[in-house]
Parts: structure tokens; C-alpha cells; sequence
């Protein structure tokens, strides 16, 4: 059936969203589209917009009972949207047969029962998150769905995780590491799914102290949400030698070929590194209305030859592509990403052929921050690379200028191009980048991000011994050596995650019950300690209110009783 695209506008209060609708061609049949939470994308779309606020006369003279099934497993059954190195959101349409065979898959391995009880964390414009809904829903087993606040505080996640009696988790490596942070304990009757970027061997090692099983989950948005799967059991032994820091990500799930392909399409032996082409059923149909980045990333299997009588000359060992296969069939998703084989026939994930990186579970094109940070009038070249330290990973930008400028400056100025997650934490100023023989910038060379305090404004020393102690946890959390009451927490190289871990160190060390959210509302030490003072200020007239009212009602009581005993 051909298809066509509409889509749905919706207004809540002042803000307006927008949410879209594919629309089967002669039918009234429609299928949810999963929206980012970047870009306008009805303007990549033409065909009839339909508001629903205002065209409630129009809809209200539609067909009202419900039709009939008219969809086939080519049919679309979601769009999401995923960035490209231009900056551009790009829409990558799944079909319905992607999708079952993904769930189906899934659930025979890592497997879900009908007993089970999945928490869902992730939110709706992440691809992962239709596992999360549908998994459940084809198996019989319970989902529980926790809100945003919940899932970025560690407590309250820890909570939900306990009261729910939840079985099985999906979340990607940062989320895993928010409930590290906080000091999870566990939970033996837990099975942890971890996806979305490469899992580390220590975090790992940690979940696999704390659950019954570890899953580490492997697949881009073009080979519907997971393409590969891997038990994490004792990981340090299953990690090569040269690359110890990773967890290898396993084999194809069901209907899924996986070739490790050199430049010049040719198969690598095993141990050798190459880029990573992926077939089968999961392959999307093709980015929405792109053909030209479609046919670039969707490319013929150069594998399978076509010949009517199954023979080649000279003999081949390739695959044959039957008579009559669709074309469809032989294509391969390339997919930027360095990988190896290990004897075992396990893979194991190298990094990015590109310069794309993941980081708390977001894609990230570094050279699009870069492109943003030459529009400063005042930077002549910028470098961005994601560094890892430990169990800590941040963007660090690098700066060659041609006069002064403060990391406060380049902070601001990113911070209305880009969204929060793509804003380095370190900003380093050099007088010249690093070069390669070949005169090209040597990002290997590039110098570690130091731990000094950055070249902030207003320097004021902590005095009482509050202002100290919070200083010190930033101190060890942050790896600055000098921190200020009036230096903003993220202007120091902080982020979500080490928030986390100033949040619970804090309710440690002073034995509150600072919400989460009032960090993020309070980044600098001065404003904490402020929170604090009225925090116990309110608390305090809670009490004596509610000592008022004890006295209050005991005296009624009182009274009371000696008006029945006269």
C-alpha cells in the first residue's frame, strides 16, 4: 500500500507542540510518528495539516468506529528523527516489520515473561523508548512508566525501582551511572539492559555486583532500535587485550547480518579492524525525503552476486542472490562505526570512523559545535573531543584566537545555537593546534583538559565553614582546584551527571533533603548555601505551626472531656 504523510499540530497553552500522524494513502488509518525534541518538522512536510484546537468542526464529521486493519508489514510504523553532520535533524522511517522482528527477537534474547515488570525511563523521542511500550504489551508483562523528575533523580529512581518490584530496566550507560553515583545497592531479582553508547568495563563489573543479569545492547536508529546483543558475564575476560576498556557488543539478533568491510568493501579476517555494514529485516526504508543521503548510506550488498543458476566463474564462496529477491534485500546500512571481530564471533566496538560520538545516550556530531564555535568573531579554530577520565566523560573544546576570549563568552555564545547536551564542559586556549606529517590537526596531540579553575570572573573564597565543606565536594567531584562561592557549577566543567554525585555526597554530609531539581536551580556555592538558610528558616516555622496546632487540639480535647463529665 502507498503511503503518504500528514501530520497533527497541537497547542497547549502558550507553548505549541507538534506531533505527526502517517496516513496510509485512501484510508483513514493512522500511525503515531515519534518527534525530536529539536527543529521545526512540519516544515519538512507538504500535504494537509490538520490543528486540533481549531478544526474540531472538520473532524468531527469523520468515520467514528473503528477500522478495520489495513496495514502490511511495509508500512511505516514510526518516523524518528536523528541528527546529521549538517546540524540537520533527518527523519528515518521503520517499517512494521523492523519492529516485530526487533521485539521478537528481544524477546526470546535477553527474554521477557509474562511475570515480569519493566520500568520505562526513557523518553518518548528516543527510539529505545518503543521497546520499552510494545515489549510489554506483546508478552502480557507489567510496565510501569516514570516521569522525567524520576528518572534523573537517583533516589526517586531507586525508589520507583523498589516499590515497583521491578524485574528488568532498559537505560543507557549515564543513567546506569546516576544510580552508581547515588550509591545504588542493587537489586538481585533486576535484569539490566544497557545501550546507547559503549559500555565500560568497570560500570559493567559494578551492575554485575548488583543484578542478576547485564546486557549490554548494540544498534544505530537505521536497524530499528537493537541490532545486537551480549551477556555481560565475566566481561574482563571476554575483552581483548589492546581494547580493555569496553564491553564487546555481541552477535545479530534474529533476521540480522552483520559484514565487517574494509574501504574497498572487501571482508576483514578476524582481529582486524573495519567499518560495520548491517542487513536484514531491521533495516529502515530510508531517510524521509533524502534520497541522496539514502542511497549513500543504504548501499547494494556487494556480497551477493546475481546469477540465475547459482554458479559464478570464477568460483565465488559469496552468497547468491536468488532470482527474483527485491532489490531491498541485498542492502546494507553502513554504518560509521569501527568494529572487530574476536575469535569467539563475538564484536567488539572501536569507536567512530567519523567524528560522532555519544555521550549520556545523546548522538553528537563534534564538527557541528565546532562549526558553531568558528561563528565567534573572536576564534579562528576550534577542535571539540570527547574525553574520558575514569568514569567521567566530557566534551573538551580547544581554541586558537585571535584575541582574549573567556570560557563565560564561548559558553554564552553556544548556549543560544545548541542544546544543553552539546555544550563543552572545558574550553582550553592554544596558540596553535597540533599537526599531523600530513599538516593535518593531530587530535591525538591535543593536551589532557587541566584541572585549574577556568578563567571565570570575580573570584570570592569561600569563608564560613558551610561555603568550605560545599566547596571541598565540588572540589573532588569537579577536579578543580580552586573554586569560588560565585563560580557557576557548569561554568567549572560540571554536567547532569556529576550533579548527581555533589547531590548525594551533599544529603550525606549535611543530612537534607535538598530536592534534586534546587541543585540545578542553585549551580553556584553562594545561592546553595542561601537555599539552605531559608530551606531550615521554613522548616523551623513548620515545626512550631505544627506544635501550634498539637497544643491547639489537645486543648479542644480537653475541654471536651470536661464538658462530658459535667
Amino acid at each position: 500500500t502507498e503511503s503518504t504523510t500528514s501530520f497533527l499540530s497541537k497547542e497547549k497553552g502558550t507553548e505549541s507542540t507538534t506531533s505527526f500522524l502517517s496516513k496510509e494513502k485512501g484510508t483513514e488509518s493512522t500511525t503515531p510518528l515519534l518527534d525530536k525534541e529539536r527543529g521545526d518538522k512540519a516544515q519538512l512536510y507538504r500535504g494537509e495539516v490538520i490543528n486540533v484546537d481549531t478544526n474540531w468542526e472538520l473532524i468531527e464529521k469523520q468515520y467514528k468506529e473503528n477500522l478495520p486493519p489495513q496495514t502490511n508489514p511495509e508500512n511505516l510504523a514510526y518516523i524518528i528523527y536523528t541528527s546529521g553532520s549538517t546540524g540537520k535533524p533527518k527523519g528515518v522511517q521503520i517499517m512494521h516489520k523492523s519492529l516485530v522482528n526487533c521485539l521478537e527477537s528481544m524477546q526470546h534474547k535477553p527474554g521477557l515473561l509474562e511475570s515480569d515488570v519493566l520500568l520505562s525511563v526513557t523518553t518518548l523521542s528516543f527510539d529505545i523508548a518503543a521497546l520499552e511500550l510494545y515489549l510489554p504489551l506483546i508478552t502480557g508483562a507489567r510496565l510501569v512508566i516514570v516521569n522525567r523528575e524520576i528518572s534523573a533523580d537517583a533516589i526517586e529512581l531507586m525508589r520507583s525501582i523498589e516499590e515497583n518490584q521491578v524485574t528488568i530496566m532498559q537505560a543507557t550507560p549515564a543513567t546506569w551511572r546516576l544510580l552508581l553515583a547515588a550509591r545504588w545497592e542493587g537489586n538481585q531479582q533486576l535484569k539490566v539492559l544497557c545501550g546507547g553508547e559503549a559500555l565500560d568495563i568497570n560500570i559493567a563489573e559494578e551492575l554485575l555486583k548488583r543484578s542478576k543479569e547485564v546486557w549490554n545492547l548494540y544498534g544505530p536508529t537505521e536497524a530499528t532500535i537493537w541490532c545486537a546483543v551480549a551477556e555481560c558475564r565475566d566481561v574482563k575476560f571476554n575483552v581483548s587485550q589492546n581494547f580493555p576498556t569496553t564491553v564487546p557488543i555481541g552477535k545479530p539478533i534474529n533476521n540480522t547480518q552483520f559484514y565487517v568491510l574494509d574501504d574497498y568493501l572487501e571482508p576483514v579476517p578476524v582481529g582486524v579492524p573495519g567499518q560495520l555494514y548491517i542487513g536484514g529485516e531491521g533495516l529502515a526504508k530510508s531517510y524521509l525525503n533524502k534520497p541522496e543521503l539514502t542511497a549513500e548510506k543504504f548501499i547494494n550488498n556487494p556480497l551477493f552476486q546475481i546469477n540465475s543458476e547459482k554458479k559464478t566463474s570464477p568460483p565465488s564462496s559469496r552468497p547468491i542472490k536468488e532470482k527474483g529477491v527485491q532489490e531491498d534485500d541485498s542492502k546494507l546500512y553502513k554504518t560509521g562505526d569501527l568494529v572487530r571481530y574476536l575469535p569467539d564471533g563475538n564484536l567488539e566496538y572501536l569507536g567512530r570512523i567519523d567524528y560522532q560520538a555519544k555521550l549520556r545516550g545523546f548522538r553528537i556530531e563534534l564538527g557541528e559545535i565546532e562549526a558553531v564555535l568558528m561563528e565567534h568573531p573572536d576564534v579562528k579554530q576550534a577542535v571539540v573531543t570527547l574525553s574520558k577520565n575514569q568514569d567521567d566523560e566530557r566534551l573538551v573544546a580547544y581554541i586558537v584566537s585571535s584575541s582574549k576570549v573567556s570560557q563565560t563568552d564561548l559558553r554564552q555564545f553556544l548556549q543560544d545555537k545548541l542544546p544543553a547536551y552539546m555544550i563543552p564542559s572545558n574550553y582550553m586556549m592554544l596558540e596553535e593546534f597540533p599537526l599531523t606529517l600530513n599538516r593535518k590537526i593531530d587530535r591525538k596531540a591535543l593536551p589532557s583538559p587541566e584541572n585549574n579553575r577556568p578563567e571565570l570572573e570575580n573570584y570570592v573564597m569561600p569563608s564560613s565553614e558551610v561555603e568550605r565543606e560545599i566547596a571541598q565536594i565540588w572540589q573532588q567531584v569537579l577536579q578543580v582546584e580552586k573554586i569560588g562561592i560565585h563560580d557557576n557549577f557548569f561554568d567549572l566543567g560540571g554536567h547532569s551527571l556529576s550533579m548527581v554525585k555533589v547531590h548525594s555526597l551533599l544529603r550525606e554530609k549535611f543530612a537534607s533533603n535538598i530536592p534534586l531539581v534546587e541543585m540545578f536551580r542553585h549551580p553556584t556555592i553562594s545561592a546553595c548555601v542561601n537555599y539552605f538558610s531559608h530551606a531550615n528558616d521554613e522548616n523551623a516555622q513548620k515545626d512550631d505551626f505544627r506544635e501550634e496546632q498539637v497544643s491547639a487540639g489537645k486543648e479542644r480535647l480537653k475541654q471536651r472531656l470536661n464538658r462530658r463529665k459535667n
